[in-house]
Formats: C-alpha cells, structure tokens, sequence
C-alpha cells in the first residue's frame, strides 16, 4: 500500500471490541424477530463444516446470538424457499464454503468468472461428463451427487468420481447451484431454476463486486485491518486496496492495533451498549475464525485442534471459546453421552470464568436436548469443584 488516509477518529482497543461485538450480534438485544435469516444477512456469510458435536457449526453461529433456536427451525430457515419459491440462500465459495444470502449472488460474479478462467484442476474430468450432469439436472431437478451416479470413486474421501467433479466445476462456474443440505450432501439444481430471475446475472464487473463484499465485511466485523478485511470473503490484499477507498468505510486508529484500520461509519455513530450474551462459540464463528484477529481484539490465542494429532493437543478436539462480559473467558471441549453433555476439557481463565462458563454449558445442554453435565478435566484443578458445585445449582 502506498499512501493511506488520515484516520477520521481514534478508537481505544476496548471501543473496537464493543464495536465488533455488536456488529457480530453478541451486544445488544438479539434481533429474534428477524431470527436466523437475520443473522445470516448481518453476518453476511455462516461458514459450513462437516463435524458435528453438540451441533454443526452453521447452527452453532445463530444459536450463540439468538439463543435456544430450535435445530430444525435453524436448517428451515436457511433451505427452505420462501413463498414465492425463491430459496433465501446458497451455499458458494467465501470464507470458506459458506451459506450467503441469496441477495449476495450477483455479487460472487467476479469468483465465478475466476474459476472459469481456472487453467488447471486437481480432478480430471472425463470427456462429456459436465454436459451429462447438466442434462441430467435439467431432466430430473434437484440432485445429490449420490443421485447423479455417485460422489466417490472409492472409500477415500478426496477420490472424487468424474460426476462429483463435474457437479462441483458447475457449481464453482455458477451454472449450477446449493440451495439445501440433505444428510449433509448437498443439492444441486441449476442456477437458472434455482436463484431468482433478477439476481440471476453476471453484470456486476470486477470491481463492482469486491467493493460491495468490502463494504459488507467492513460492516460484518464493525472494524477491522486490511487483512481482516480480506479475509472475511477471502479477498486478496491488492483487491481490497483497489476498492476501499469507494467502499464507504471509514478509516480509523485503534489503540495497540499497530495497523491501519477502517470502520462502518454506521458502527461509529452510536457508542456500543447493552447486554452482552454468554454463549459457547463454535471455532469456525466469523467472530473468531481469523487467529491474528482474535488475538489482537480479545487477547486470546485460539486454534482448532481437530485436525491435530491427538498426543499433541492441548485443549481438545473441538475446543468451543466461550465468551462472557464481552470477553473471552475459557474454553470447553464437548462431548455427548446419550443425555449427558461431557465438557471432557475445561480450561478457565481464573475463578471469575466459572459462572460464566457453568451458565454456558446448562444452556447448550438444554439446547440440544441434555439434562445433565459432566466435567471430566479442568486445567485448574482447585477450579473443579466450584465449576461442578455451579453447575449443580444452575441444573437446579
């Protein structure tokens, strides 16, 4: 970046962390009128993944800022079309493989016309094998990749079959498109027939489309740096510094920050108060899912361990954040048995955590259908009992 701004107002690194909390919806009351559908277009992007312990993550985020939601009423309000037959939202590539508001396609042109112009894939496709998939579409509506001939070659999980990768080229060319989760697979239809006739273009150019996703990953975080910035849709650096000068955000400094930074002038307008949820935050939640990011607004170093050999764990499988006060107090690896919810790993930060944290178990217990509690390992030992004795008396 050659030369920046001067920042339109100070911020103390305590005014941009309310400021991201409330634009995350974790500050203020929850908007439950609007419900799920509301979050997904204020987050503008709810990142999906395949584990699943209390729940996936993708009804784990609207849980953590509207409450006890019901599963069902959670998958409903993403996949089911709305009166006029149109779906509310797709699944595309963002953060990661996201569910977007379905307002938001005309604004993924710029990635579909990137995939197209892709010179090379990592799954070759048989000859003839993309124009069959489209006609079967075509002939026979909404298909899984089972449905289409099969997903995978064989057992192993990345041996895509020549149809799986013929559906997904469709899907990344945006001529075909996820509107639904079925059993977790997804539900291919043809764009044309799925997403609504006036959003069913690629008019928008390049930079029309990156300067709304900044624009809308400016208001998403409340504030944030060049790098948060991008990595909300994963942009590239030099395609946020092409567009966020016209993007209407705002630039700011924010104490400790060390970093320029800009801001939803919105965000700015109203100093950010309220009651603040006490929740478990699922890992992939777009309030923590960047690390750095993390670390610089909540002074709290989180990595997901999944994916980590089990001797080197630290903090467990699916380590869930649990936020309190604003803060980020602990941590939790859940487990369930049958309806026992097993936090197999508590860490606290310090006994003031405990209510916190015993508050943010008995409320997903009872979220996904528990009646009880069970700590298995707190790193504080001398933390056990109290955690246990807080968790009796919220049990009640």
């Amino acid at each position: 970046m050659t030369s920046l701004p001067r920042p339109a107002t100070d911020l103390s690194a305590d005014e941009a962390r309310r400021i991201a909390l409330r634009a995350q919806g974790f500050l203020g009351a929850p908007d439950r009128r609007s419900g799920v559908r509301g979050v997904l277009r204020h987050l503008g992007a709810v990142q999906l993944d395949t584990i699943s312990v209390l729940a996936r993550s993708h009804e784990l985020v609207p849980y953590a800022r509207l409450g006890a939601v019901g599963r069902g009423t959670v998958d409903g309000a993403y996949w089911t079309p709305g009166a006029d037959g149109a779906p509310h939202a797709f699944e595309y590539w963002s953060h990661a493989a996201c569910i977007l508001p379905i307002e938001e396609w005309p604004h993924f042109a710029f990635r579909r016309r990137a995939y197209r112009a892709r010179p090379h894939w990592n799954h070759a496709l048989p000859d003839g094998t993309y124009e069959q998939v489209i006609k079967q579409l075509r002939t026979e509506g909404p298909l899984t990749a089972t449905d289409l001939g099969g997903a995978k070659r064989t057992s192993e999980w990345w041996d895509w079959s020549g149809t799986k990768v013929a559906v997904e080229r469709a899907l990344m060319y945006g001529e075909v498109v996820c509107t639904e989760r079925r059993g977790w697979k997804r539900v291919y239809d043809l764009a044309e027939r799925a997403v609504p006739e006036a959003l069913l273009h690629d008019q928008l150019d390049d930079t029309e489309c990156l300067r709304r996703l900044v624009r809308l990953a400016g208001q998403s975080l409340g504030v944030g740096t060049r790098a948060d910035i991008a990595d909300y849709h994963r942009l590239r650096g030099e395609q946020v510094d092409a567009v966020i000068a016209d993007s209407g955000l705002v630039p700011v400094a924010v104490e400790g920050w060390g970093k320029p930074a800009w801001a939803d002038p919105a965000a700015l307008e109203t100093a950010p108060r309220g009651r603040h949820r006490t929740t478990l935050l699922s890992p992939f939640d777009s309030l923590i899912w960047e690390r750095a990011r993390t670390e610089r607004v909540f002074g709290f170093t989180h990595r997901l361990e999944a994916y980590t050999p089990k001797p080197k764990r630290i903090h467990g499988y699916f380590a869930m954040p649990v936020l309190a006060g604003g803060r980020l107090v602990g941590r939790v690896d859940p487990a369930r048995e049958g309806r026992t919810l097993v936090a197999k790993q508590v860490t606290l930060d310090g006994s003031k955590a405990v209510p916190a944290v015993a508050q943010a178990l008995v409320e997903a217990a009872s979220w996904v259908d528990c009646t009880n509690v069970r700590v298995e390992r707190v790193d504080a030992p001398e933390l056990r009992d109290p955690l246990t004795r807080e968790l009796a008396r919220a049990l009640g």
